[in-house]
Formats: structure tokens, C-alpha cells, sequence
């Protein structure tokens, strides 16, 4: 949590700027949405490069499995000298998730409590102000906000989905979450300040855009895959 609250305050310096230019709070976080997800566009990049190179692997892997069912020792040798021989490295996906996950986080903390991190004092009445139907920013939007973030959510997980491939298990249980995680956003929404559900809403639209262009990379990077093979024979 100290981490969190540790992210929350230059994030919060950030609102502040782009408030005083803009005039608006629900302005400011929209800027400051797609700012953060601009500037994780290269983990996500990495991310996807690395599920897609898992996916090329997989059936060498399902094939060292079926071999070595038997001879645990025997199979992760195996698997071991193909992420080798394939130059892949397992845990590279990881590192970009968990960065994400922790800038994420931090901004999660400032917008569901800003009056904790903002001390610009024009920002401690701004918090409060209307925007479309919503009277106050700082309270929670009962339907309408947390519905458009939770349909922006599960479309963004959709075509996340399209984009990392892998076992058949691990398709299943993003499946599930499909569906799982845009009810949480919008039970989450109705809860909590109507600033946090335009952030979600925002950042999950933003998402969609990036998740276009992943579609076309790893259709890029299948053809080209492809190609090398075909050049080896």
C-alpha cells in the first residue's frame, strides 16, 4: 500500500497541471487516462510479442509434454533448451504486467481518495464539481458511468483475449474474466468517486485503440513466422 501511495502523489502533481490548464477536473483525468496509457504502450507492446512467441512454441511444447509425460526432470529440460533454441524468455511477459499493474494501482488509490494526495487548493472544490449528469465527481455515479466503463472493459478484455494466445486453460479463465471483471467495474463504480469510473471508462476505451493495432502486430508477426519457416524448407 506504501508503494501506492508513494505513485499516488506524482500523479496527483500531474492532475493538478493539466487541471490548471484545462479549467476541469473531469478533464484532467481524462488527459491524464490516456497519458498513463500512451506511456505503458511499450510494456504492452512487450507483452504481446512475448504471448505471441509463446503461441508459436506451443505446439513444440505440447509435443515435449506428450513425450516426457512420465519424466517430469526429462520435460522441463526440454522445454528449457527450446526457450533457449527459440531465444524466448518466460518471464519477460511478466515484468511488463506487474509495472502496469502497480502505476495502475497508484492511480487507483489517488482517484478514490484525492483529497488525500491533492493539495492544490483551486483542486480541494474542483473535486466536487458537476459534469454532464453527474452533480458531484467526488460521489459515486450510480448507473450510468459504471455501465459505459463496464461494456468498455469487457470489449477491451475481448479483443485482449483475441491478442494472447496460449493454452487452452489459460483461454478458458480469460473467458471467465471476460465477463467477471466488467461486473466488478461496474459494482466497483457504483461505489466509489464518479472520477475513478471516468478513469476507467477512459482508459479501457483508450485500451480498444491499442488492442487494434496488437491485432494487426501479432497478425504481422504470424505471417512473417510463417515466412521464415517456409524460407528453412
Amino acid at each position: 500500500m506504501a508503494l501506492f501511495n508513494f505513485l499516488a502523489k506524482p500523479f496527483s502533481i500531474l492532475l493538478a497541471f493539466f487541471y490548471n490548464i484545462t479549467g476541469h477536473y473531469w478533464l484532467a483525468i481524462v488527459i491524464l487516462s490516456v497519458l498513463i496509457r500512451v506511456a505503458m504502450y511499450p510494456l504492452y507492446k512487450k507483452q504481446i510479442l512475448s504471448t505471441s512467441g509463446m503461441a508459436d512454441m506451443q505446439p513444440k511444447m505440447n509435443e515435449i509434454k506428450k513425450k516426457y509425460a512420465n519424466d517430469k526432470e526429462m520435460m522441463n529440460q526440454k522445454i528449457a533448451e527450446l526457450y533457449k533454441e527459440s531465444g524466448f524468455n518466460p518471464s519477460a511477459g511478466c515484468m511488463p504486467m506487474l509495472v502496469q499493474l502497480i502505476v495502475i494501482s497508484g492511480l487507483f488509490v489517488l482517484l478514490r481518495y484525492p483529497l488525500n494526495y491533492i493539495s492544490d487548493e483551486n483542486m480541494v472544490f474542483a473535486v466536487h464539481e458537476s459534469f454532464l449528469w453527474i452533480k458531484d465527481l467526488c460521489q459515486p455515479d450510480p448507473w450510468i458511468l459504471p455501465i459505459l466503463s463496464g461494456i468498455a472493459t469487457f470489449f477491451s478484455f475481448s479483443m485482449s483475449q483475441q491478442n494472447q494466445l496460449g493454452q487452452q486453460g489459460s483461454n478458458m479463465g480469460m473467458g471467465m474474466m471476460k465477463y467477471i471483471f466488467p461486473i466488478m467495474i461496474v459494482w466497483l463504480g457504483r461505489a466509489y468517486p464518479a472520477g475513478l469510473a471516468i478513469y476507467w471508462f477512459i482508459s479501457n476505451f483508450t485500451q480498444i485503440f491499442f488492442n487494434i493495432r496488437f491485432n494487426k502486430l501479432r497478425k504481422e508477426l504470424k505471417a512473417q513466422n510463417k515466412k521464415a519457416k517456409n524460407k528453412k524448407k
